[in-house]
């Protein structure tokens, strides 16, 4: 669509990202010169009701916020079939590009950004608005430092209670929360669980959890402890490296319980106000004292010794019997101490010596090989079966926690096995259009792909006649069923000897398209100006539906209105192939092609020439590549 003006309006000049459900344009607003992101529904998911609702979720949820840290929006609409978005551009680069040039964050650089992330959801979550999908490729950093949280696509209301199909895991796997992962529906500590990961990145270069397919992490948010930041990054404060392990706390109640709450600890972090810190909660408490707990009294109380040894004191005895009696209670103070030292030392010893085992490697096993070593190692063997389209029925193909993490024996390990490809049977999708067919087919893994488009008489347009794999065979996730689908069909009217316009606007009668870029034959006569002279396809032609007809039109050089503009061309090194198109609000054409060697001027003149006067946009290309548009009179 690169080129194309959508709604009079929106230049699209460039693509500059591709989403699931949508292409991001730069665009010009001809309106006001202005630079705008336009994001456009792709095609094939018009008529998705799930992907239009999606897409008119994020224009509802952008269309509630107005913050300087939230790409804001513009403008949305529909131009024919094609839903679109008009955001504001950001000129810079995302998070994750910034990452991946400088490896690591420094500690006070990443605590800003994640400030300012911070900000805008405290801000969307205010609300009522959840994002579910926060991640380093939806933060753009501008060129001049400003943050911006981009891509609302799958926010959800807060309020909202009902979970459409597929939105439960919807997000992207290494940045989602443990409840994202296991199928719960999210809110706002979801959200704070995916900008401690980002956070987490930013600190160390490389995600908490990786894997070699999206199950294999998505069980690893569910199980697994991440690495510890200091052991990556040692440079990085504690105070910060605490931020970050809470807001990643498996249990949404141990995390900040607002995006304004984790902000407010990151700029206490900063400032080294850490004793005002809260404690993250599922720290174990501290043991007591050996002689505390020999006095069966708590560490921090203090040994009233006074008044004991007041107890055993007696004016009628002698003062050295007093001495001994303190002896004697001191000797068995120590004699307890020492028996409690001896007897922690041995719980320790066997907690972490004789009670303690380190997780094997079970990943490629074979499951009763691989539960058979988690019981010698002590473990309790937990299995979960999926289906995998690749391996084996019967293999490990994940486990939680990771290799080598020290567990107490009787813990259990979680090993995820492969049930091997699922099989099913194909389902029948002749007879029916190809978004009916889409929706029939991904339920079970399977894409539709068009092979052809026939002309035929007897089925409607973009109906399937026939596939491949026939209906009953079968099939397994990520196979793929080929259809030719119906093109209906049109007969192209005889337009030669009919004015420009009365021929266009007949094709479009019939079905039919006219080919914007024209095709011209000079003459003298003055009474053939403006009118076809021949086309392709010829009359009477069978076609499929919407097929594009190009016209040839006579014209008297004469007659044309015409300007001359001068071209603004770039230094280069070679030849240079320069192209401009005129569009005079009924269609783009080129008017004209050429070629420009190293050493040309860079200011040449070129003429410009259209069938009748009037105002025009012309645009220039160099090498193919979109350069500049002006607008021109033709006279």
């Amino acid at each position: 669509m690169s080129e194309k003006i959508l709604a009079d309006r929106y230049h699209l000049v460039e693509q500059i990202g591709v989403g699931g459900m949508a292409i991001v344009y730069r665009a010009i607003d001809q309106r006001t010169g202005h630079n705008v992101a336009v994001k456009v529904l792709r095609p094939e998911f018009n008529q998705d009701a799930e992907f239009v609702s999606r897409f008119q979720r994020e224009a509802e949820a952008a269309s509630k916020m107005t913050h300087h840290n939230i790409v804001n929006l513009l403008d949305v609409g529909m131009d024919g079939e094609n839903r679109y978005l008009v955001m504001e551009y950001v000129q810079g680069k995302t998070l994750k590009e910034v990452i991946k040039e400088k490896g690591r964050i420094s500690p006070p650089v990443a605590a800003q950004i994640t400030i300012r992330i911070l900000s805008a959801l405290q801000h969307a979550h205010q609300n009522g608005i959840i994002h579910r999908d926060i991640k380093p490729q939806n933060i753009l950093v501008h060129a001049d430092g400003h943050i911006k949280v981009a891509d609302f696509g799958i926010a959800r209301m807060a309020n909202s209670s009902t979970l459409t199909k597929g939105d439960s895991v919807m997000g992207s796997v290494h940045y989602f929360s443990p409840e994202q992962a296991s199928g719960q529906a999210a809110d706002v500590t979801s959200d704070i669980y995916s900008v401690g990961v980002v956070l987490y990145e930013m600190l160390t270069g490389r995600v908490p959890f990786d894997g070699d397919s999206p199950v294999a992490v998505a069980m690893q948010h569910l199980h697994a402890r991440p690495a510890p930041i200091e052991s990556i990054a040692p440079e990085v404060p504690p105070a910060i490296c605490h931020v970050c392990m809470m807001a990643m706390e498996k249990n949404p109640r141990y995390r900040y319980q607002s995006a304004r709450e984790m902000a407010a600890e990151l700029r206490m972090a900063l400032e080294g106000r850490t004793d005002q810190m809260q404690p993250r909660l599922v720290e174990k408490p501290v043991q007591p004292s050996p002689a505390a707990a020999a006095q069966g009294k708590p560490s921090s109380a203090p040994a009233p010794q006074e008044q004991g040894a007041g107890r055993y004191a007696s004016p009628r005895r002698k003062p050295h019997r007093k001495a001994n009696v303190w002896q004697w209670i001191l000797s068995l103070a120590l004699t307890a101490g020492v028996i409690y030292g001896l007897y922690v030392g041995v719980v320790a010893i066997y907690e972490k010596v004789v009670n303690s085992t380190s997780v094997p490697d079970f990943v490629g096993m074979e499951v009763t090989v691989a539960q058979r070593t988690a019981q010698r190692a002590g473990l309790n063997p937990e299995i979960v079966e999926i289906n995998h389209p690749t391996v084996s029925a019967g293999t490990v193909i994940l486990q939680a926690p990771e290799v080598d993490t020290t567990l107490r024996k009787g813990d259990s390990v979680v090993l995820t096995v492969s049930k091997g490809p699922a099989s099913q049977t194909l389902p029948s999708v002749t007879g029916i259009s190809t978004q009916d067919a889409m929706a029939v087919l991904q339920p079970l893994g399977v894409t539709l792909m068009v092979t052809e488009r026939v002309i035929s008489s007897d089925v409607q347009a973009d109906f399937i006649i026939s596939q491949t794999p026939e209906a009953g065979s079968q099939c397994k996730s990520g196979d793929i069923v080929q259809v030719t689908v119906s093109g209906g069909m049109a007969f192209v009217p005889n337009v030669t000897g009919q004015a420009l316009p009365e021929a266009q606007e007949k094709l479009t009668g019939s079905g039919l398209t006219a080919n914007a870029n024209l095709t011209y034959a000079d003459v003298e006569d003055a009474s053939l100006h403006g009118v076809v002279a021949s086309q392709v396809p010829a009359a009477d032609t069978q076609v499929i539906l919407g097929t594009q007809v190009t016209l040839t039109v006579y014209r008297v050089p004469e007659l044309l209105s015409s300007a001359v503009i001068i071209l603004d061309l770039p230094q280069n090194d070679g030849l240079m192939s320069v192209r401009i198109t005129v569009d005079g609000g009924e269609g783009e054409y080129t008017a004209y092609q050429g070629e420009f060697a190293a050493d040309a001027s860079r200011h040449p003149e070129v003429e410009l020439k259209a069938q009748e006067p009037g105002d025009y946009t012309y645009r220039v290309y160099f090498n193919d590549k979109f350069a500049y548009q002006h607008q021109v009179t033709l006279k």
